[in-house]
């Protein structure tokens, strides 16, 4: 089972995802823990997840945390920006699923966005 977290500023808006994906995984049939987290918890958190999804509010903090999850083996991508709208969740589960099946260092997957830190 792998773990995904996803985090945004407060919170909120992380959790409501979380849930929502979830919900999109469990349809998929994969075998994921799905937890919601934020910034300031984020190092604490990084030890026990696999996957790092991070809110497209905070695009310019990305290549921060981007580092800091590389440096624990940690995979990250930046949301879209329709990430908590209604079709967020099967996007976000679609970046889980690409991160998940990727090998090494991944920086940002999303296709439609432009790549951060390069």
């Amino acid at each position: 089972m792998d773990r995904v977290l996803i985090v945004c500023g407060a919170g909120a808006s992380s959790t409501f995802l979380a849930l929502r994906v979830r919900r999109v995984a469990r349809t998929r049939g994969l075998d994921l823990i799905v937890e919601a987290g934020t910034l300031a918890d984020l190092d604490e958190r990084l030890a026990a997840t696999r996957i790092l999804l991070v809110g497209p509010h905070l695009s310019a903090q990305f290549d921060d945390v981007n580092e800091r999850a590389r440096a624990r083996g940690v995979k990250a991508a930046l949301l879209p920006d329709t990430a908590f709208g209604a079709e967020g969740a099967d996007a976000a589960a679609d970046l889980v699923t690409e991160l998940l099946e990727t090998s090494g260092s991944v920086e940002n997957l999303l296709k439609a966005e432009p790549t951060q830190g390069d």
